[in-house]
């Protein structure tokens, strides 16, 4: 029972919309109606500014995060699985915005950094790179999300931490479709775009 509980928390935590809260609170703004809509932190620093999307990309984070420690210290790697999966999909359906939210990249992003530090640390490395290189954030994401099976392969993690790689890989790719077919079709904004801000 007490392993239902927890997974419920950990839906309900990713849930807390932190891009919707800080483009609010700090700059008066609905991120859902401006941008690209999206509710994450992305948008958020697209579209209210550096602090609050960094507020936002933190709050993300760590999302992931809480998540990932309760299922290991609740129960271990199984249950990390699926409160790792619950906290995310609490992001990219979120109950206290009516099932409309983010991407899931942050908050997957959290579970990495705190399961498997090293990985989390090379693909943070690479997504910063290549947003250097080619300014688009969407790419970036899509790029991390589908090295991270590889990089964590590389580091002979446990096999449930293989296997919620791959699922996280398979969410955050599923998130992005449209950032996918933008970037097909060359339309995708990138930072510094008209219209990016």
């Amino acid at each position: 029972m007490k392993e239902v509980l927890v997974v419920i928390l950990c839906y309900l935590i990713g849930s807390i919309p932190f891009s919707y809260i800080s483009a609010q609170v700090l700059a008066k703004t609905d991120v859902r109606s401006r941008g690209s809509g999206n509710v994450g932190a992305t948008n958020v620093y697209r579209t209210a500014g550096v602090w609050p999307g960094l507020l936002a990309f933190i709050g993300d984070l760590l999302k992931g995060a809480v998540a990932a420690w309760l299922g290991l210290a609740m129960g271990g790697p199984v249950l990390v699985i699926i409160c790792s999966l619950a906290a995310i999909i609490g992001h990219c359906y979120p109950l206290f915005l009516k099932f409309r939210g983010g991407k899931a990249a942050a908050t997957a992003g959290g579970v990495v950094l705190f399961l498997m530090p090293k990985v989390g640390l090379i693909l943070l490395l690479l997504f910063i790179t290549t947003v250097v290189l080619t300014r688009y954030v969407s790419l970036a994401s899509l790029i991390v999300a589908i090295s991270l099976p590889f990089v964590a392969y590389l580091f002979h993690y446990p096999w449930q931490y293989m296997v919620l790689s791959i699922l996280m890989m398979i969410i955050v790719v599923y998130r992005h479709r449209e950032n996918i077919s933008r970037l097909r079709e060359g339309s995708e904004a990138r930072i510094g775009d008209r219209g990016w801000r």
